[in-house]
């Protein structure tokens, strides 16, 4: 009986705790967000998205000539942006960017860290550099971000930071260790950074996507078989179901951000994947043993030479193109909606 009693007072506790914390629908008209890798993609997306909510735009990225592009596309949609090109992986770079920013709107109300890179190969073709190029855009760069921003939000006693994580940094997936490994650090940061700031009146959400459909498997660095790592993972990021809508994506962040969330997990593949190994941690690195041992490229030892997919899939065999360019329709559309195309090659 007390048992019961207690069970019925743990479970009643836990409805008002969920209650209490059930997040509020607020409005973001009128705030500023910075978003880092702005150019193309997903970040060109969540400008997007965060334009149609009412914000005014801050976007960063490497490439002045992209950025610019992005730019005049958002702005004929009625837009107000600032594009600033960055390379987030260097700190003074950062703080410029944060103080340009600032200085032209103001303040800044939401921090967007996007930017990312993808490498794929197996472990055995990355070297150091490799590693600390990851951890340079999608660790060091959310730290000096955050960082610079926090004094100001500090100050008003409000901000949002949201950071864009990944599946990979819950699971690591063979053939992607130098982004699995930034991506663990950046979830770590995110979620102690929600937990020591919410006392300052700053909200900090952790997004972990699953595979999307942004058509940056174009822009990823391959190494090794490269063929072969390219075919797998622009399958991946072009399929159905495996793969999510990109556009849906930025949507559920966006909403997210307005609800001031906690984390979002994005898709229901990689919902179940992290679920999953969180209950069997040991038996989901097995089963990824055997799809590394089965299903990925080997390794070709002493090939170091890199690509990004662009010129990969431009050495495929007629046949093979012929075949990816078919199960890969909806990627390769992605690519062209969402500025990953050379302007050259991008349709009107």
């Amino acid at each position: 009986m007390k048992l019961k009693t207690a069970l019925t007072t743990f479970g009643l506790g836990m409805l008002a705790y969920k209650l209490v914390r059930q997040p509020r629908e607020e409005s973001l008209a009128g705030e500023v967000a910075l978003i880092t890798g702005g150019s193309r993609g997903l970040g060109y997306l969540l400008a997007q998205e965060f334009a149609r909510e009412g914000c005014r735009l801050a976007i960063c990225a490497r490439d002045a000539t992209e950025l610019a592009r992005a730019q005049r596309s958002l702005a004929r949609h009625g837009a107000e942006v600032l594009a600033i090109p960055c390379d987030v992986g260097d700190h003074e770079q950062v703080r410029q960017l944060i103080d340009e920013t600032t200085r032209h709107y103001g303040r800044i109300d939401i921090l967007v860290n996007n930017a990312g890179i993808i490498q794929v190969g197996p472990a055995e073709e990355m070297d150091i550099a490799d590693f600390k190029q990851a951890m340079d855009i999608m660790y060091w760069a959310i730290l000096y971000a955050t960082w610079a921003v926090l004094p100001q939000m500090q100050q008003r006693g409000y901000g949002r930071i949201v950071n864009i994580t990944s599946i990979g940094g819950r699971v690591s997936v063979p053939h992607l260790l130098p982004y699995n490994s930034a991506k663990f650090a950046a979830v770590g940061l995110s979620e102690g950074l929600r937990a020591e700031l919410a006392g300052d009146g700053i909200q900090v959400t952790t997004i972990v996507p699953g595979l999307m459909r942004t058509g940056s498997h174009l822009h990823a660095h391959f190494k090794g078989d490269q063929e072969k790592e390219f075919t797998w993972f622009s399958l991946g990021a072009s399929l159905p179901v495996i793969s999510m809508d990109a556009r849906r994506a930025a949507r559920q962040i966006v909403a997210a951000t307005r609800r001031s969330e906690a984390e979002r997990v994005l898709s229901w593949p990689a919902s179940l994947l992290a679920n999953f190994h969180g209950l069997f941690p040991a038996l989901t690195t097995d089963i990824l043993t055997v799809v590394n041992n089965l299903l990925l490229p080997e390794p070709q030892l002493g090939e170091t030479a890199v690509q990004k997919g662009l010129a990969v899939q431009k050495q495929l065999s007629p046949l093979r193109a012929q075949v990816l360019a078919l199960l890969t329709t909806l990627g390769q559309q992605a690519a062209q909606r969402y500025l990953q195309l050379p302007a050259s090659q991008k349709r009107s």
